[in-house]
């Protein structure tokens, strides 16, 4: 990935991006060399100490051919796993620069997280359990009422997870790019920022890392 530096996201940061937007783009490679995607969420665990590597952790359909080929020998794969962030077009109709000399043209903001690492297949029953929890207990947990795994029939679940294969990603590099105009004028970027809020109707967590202000920056700063 081309990352100028102004741009580049330290660890922290791309281990915040993907709590924030955990749905991932998991590339691999067919027996043939071609790529092949797969898209689901994955769970971060990150290293307990600076010797041990990050985790990332899943579950894929015991029918897909991704768990075939790891079945068939291939204990791990290399493994790319890409995070989406908040991203937008942005038009330079919002830039002052457009009354001032006419001098703009459009570009797009995004943020983005690619996971290098080594992929294996994990087929136990008791971890599949637990991970099903972990990912349920994630995504549940801000409902005001949240459904549980327990809410269902112990039998209907274990035929559930008879159904899929868990996948576990070892962390071997991290890369992670925000392009949110941060070498633009602050001006530029509070016109973004606005614009994004105002015509697209982006919230202020998205508007602020799409504009590349300061999170302490509010419409009347």
């Amino acid at each position: 990935m081309y990352q100028p530096p102004q741009f580049r996201l330290d660890r922290a940061e791309c281990h915040r991006a993907i709590e924030a937007a955990p749905f991932a783009t998991l590339v691999t490679r067919e027996a043939s060399g071609a790529p092949d995607a797969d898209h689901l969420p994955l769970l971060l665990t990150p290293a307990a100490d600076e010797r041990s590597p990050d985790r990332l952790c899943g579950h894929i359909a015991r029918a897909n051919p991704l768990a075939h080929r790891l079945e068939e020998g291939m204990d791990e794969v290399e493994a790319l796993a890409i995070f989406h962030g908040p991203q937008a077009y942005i038009t330079p109709s919002w830039y002052p620069a457009k009354q001032a000399h006419g001098k703009v043209v459009p570009t797009w903001n995004y943020q983005v997280v690619h996971v290098h690492g080594r992929l294996r297949l994990i087929d136990d029953p008791h971890w599949l359990h637990e991970m099903v929890v972990a990912l349920t207990e994630r995504f549940e947990s801000e409902r005001a009422t949240p459904w549980r795994v327990s809410d269902a029939p112990d039998d209907y679940i274990a035929a559930m997870c008879r159904a899929i294969v868990g996948v576990e990603i070892t962390v071997e590099r991290l890369e992670g790019k925000r392009k949110a105009s941060q070498h633009k004028s602050l001006e530029e970027r509070r016109a973004i920022y606005q614009g994004l809020r105002d015509e697209y109707g982006h919230d202020e967590q998205d508007a602020t890392c799409l504009g590349g202000i300061p999170s302490s920056y509010s419409a009347g700063d």
